[in-house]
C-alpha cells in the first residue's frame, strides 16, 4: 500500500511539473514590453527588496545524509529509474526524490514574500538538487540552504537560489533542450 501511495504522488508531482514546464505563455513579450520592463528596472533599481531568510528559516537542525532513513527504499523502482535517467548513483537518486516531493514546503515561504514579483521556478535534478526561482528584477539574489520540516523530509537540506532574471526556467524535455 505505501509503494503504490509513493508510485502515485511521485507520478502526481511528476505530471504537474511537466505541466507547469510546458507552459509557453509567459515566453511571449514584444518588445514594447521589454522596452518598458529595462525602463521600470533602470528607474527602480535602487528599490530592490531582499528575500528574510530568517522569516523562512524552518528551525531545524540538518540531518546526517549517511544515516537518513529515507522514505523510499534504495533498491524501489522508483529510485532506480531516477538514477537511470538522470546517470546518478542510488543514494543520490533516493535523496533527490525525497527532497523534491518536499520541495514545496520552501518554496511556499518564499513566495509569501516574493509576492507579484515571482516568475517561475524549478528544481535542478542530478548530482546536486537545488531550488532555482526565478523573479523579477526587483528582489535581490541571494541563496540559501533550508532545512526541510515536514516528516516527510525532516532535516534534509534543499539549496535555494533567489535568481532575479525574469525569465522562465527551461525545461529538459526528453534528454533534449527546448529550442
Amino acid at each position: 500500500m505505501t509503494k503504490r501511495l509513493i508510485s502515485m504522488m511521485l507520478i502526481a508531482t511528476t505530471s504537474i511539473w511537466a505541466l507547469t514546464g510546458c507552459d509557453n505563455a509567459t515566453d511571449s513579450v514584444d518588445a514594447t514590453d521589454q522596452t518598458t520592463q529595462t525602463a521600470t528596472a533602470n528607474s527602480s533599481a535602487s528599490e530592490v527588496d531582499t528575500i528574510d531568510w530568517s522569516l523562512i528559516d524552518s528551525g531545524e537542525k540538518p540531518a546526517d545524509r549517511a544515516n537518513y532513513k529515507y522514505p523510499f527504499a534504495i533498491d524501489s523502482q522508483n529510485v532506480l529509474d531516477y538514477a537511470d535517467y538522470f546517470k546518478v548513483d542510488a543514494a543520490t537518486a533516493q535523496h533527490n526524490l525525497t527532497v523534491s516531493m518536499a520541495s514545496n514546503e520552501a518554496l511556499s515561504k518564499v513566495l509569501d514574500q516574493s509576492g507579484s514579483s515571482y516568475v517561475s521556478h524549478e528544481l535542478t535534478d542530478g548530482e546536486d538538487i537545488k531550488l532555482i526561482i526565478h523573479t523579477t528584477p526587483d528582489i535581490a539574489a541571494s541563496s540559501y540552504d533550508y532545512v526541510l520540516s515536514d516528516d516527510f523530509a525532516k532535516g534534509l537540506v534543499l539549496p535555494i537560489e533567489i535568481l532575479p532574471d525574469g525569465k522562465k526556467g527551461k525545461v529538459e524535455v526528453h534528454g533534449k533542450m527546448p529550442q
